[in-house]
């Protein structure tokens, strides 16, 4: 939302010390003798009545009249809000690890201890909107894609950011749903789901980026396993992305080893509980280099945005947009009011404060 003021037509601004002068000359000629009498003592002696004081005042009156002529002429506008011409961006297709291995708690935003899904969806709202430090992809198309045991897409490639964040939020991982006797009734399609399907997305993503008419296309893996589940291979993706021009930019999130998972202890208390994890940087890594693309490891939070700095300055736009504002006319606020009260002092000043001779 813009708060811009202007003037369109700002020289007309220059009318308004000649009109000053041209009113103060006005107001000293009034003053001069007007009828020669043989003294003027006793009627200076008289009270000044309230109309008497009215009538020293119409000279400021058409003045400030014409001032607010003077000002509509000069076209005063308010911007109403400021929009861009979209130039011709990008076609991002963002890959989101959904599987069980996010729920590690190793990262953190704002101090607070979060799982890795929760930080990773925090960083991606920055990375296009424009914020913490990131410069936005305000003209580039990107969709969704998210898999855990399999690919499921979640957002088509749409400038509609807003409406792509939003499917974003509601992304989680699969909790266990219980019936009335505490019995876990979705316990396959958990397994199903702690598994990862590299391949399966990397593929669904390559599919809805090739007919694309972008020229630039890239997909942005963002994993913290490795390739347990699916039907594709992940480098038989990568090649299919390869073929069609597609790069990858695959970004391993955390490391091999122990990490703390979110867990219950026999008392019924939340605890955190180490747990062993697996990232198979070396396929992730072999995914990039087959597509001319490039391998991050994000570690926490900080690096996590230190990689997405980096995808923002590896693929930029083709072309700059410029900003526009759409303003509104605010003449009419002006010009009706100052003729009114220039018309008024000319009726006023021809009626009840007409002066003799």
């Amino acid at each position: 939302m813009s708060d811009m003021w202007r003037f369109h037509s700002p020289f007309w601004l220059l009318l308004i010390l000649p009109l000053l002068l041209a009113t103060g000359w006005s107001v000293r000629v009034r003053r001069q003798t007007a009828v020669l009498y043989s003294s003027v003592k006793l009627l200076k002696t008289l009270p000044k009545t309230l109309m008497l004081r009215l009538k020293g005042l119409l000279p400021l009156i058409q003045v400030f009249g014409l001032v607010l002529i003077v000002v509509a002429l000069a076209r005063p506008q308010h911007g109403l809000r400021d929009f861009r011409v979209r130039t011709e961006g990008i076609a991002v297709e963002m890959c989101l690890d959904r599987s069980g291995s996010m729920q590690a708690l190793d990262f953190q935003l704002d101090g607070e201890r979060v799982n890795r899904l929760e930080a990773v969806k925090e960083v991606f709202h920055n990375f296009v909107l424009g914020k913490g430090g990131l410069d936005g992809r305000p003209d580039d198309l990107i969709g969704l894609v998210s898999f855990g045991g399999f690919a499921e897409g979640k957002a088509p490639l749409t400038l509609d950011h807003g409406a792509l964040l939003q499917v974003l939020d509601s992304i989680d991982i699969p909790q266990p749903i219980k019936d009335a006797h505490g019995q876990v009734i979705n316990e396959r399609f958990l397994q199903e789901e702690m598994a990862t399907a590299i391949g399966d997305a990397v593929a669904l993503a390559v599919d809805r980026l090739k007919n694309t008419q972008a020229k630039s296309k890239v997909i942005i893996l963002l994993s913290d396993g490795e390739n347990t589940a699916g039907v594709v291979d992940p480098l038989e993706a990568a090649e299919a992305a390869k073929t069609l021009g597609i790069k990858i930019y695959a970004i391993g999130v955390g490391t091999t080893g122990q990490a703390p998972f979110p867990g219950v202890d026999g008392f019924g208390r939340k605890v955190l509980m180490s747990q062993p994890v697996r990232l198979d940087e070396k396929t992730l890594k072999k995914l990039a280099e087959t597509t001319d693309g490039k391998y991050f490891n994000a570690q926490d939070t900080k690096a996590l945005v230190g990689v997405y700095t980096e995808i923002d300055r590896l693929e930029k736009t083709l072309t700059q947009g410029r900003m526009y504002t759409e303003y509104r006319e605010l003449y009419q606020w002006f010009m009706l009011p100052g003729l009114a009260i220039v018309v008024a002092e000319m009726v006023l000043g021809c009626t009840r404060f007409r002066s003799l001779p």
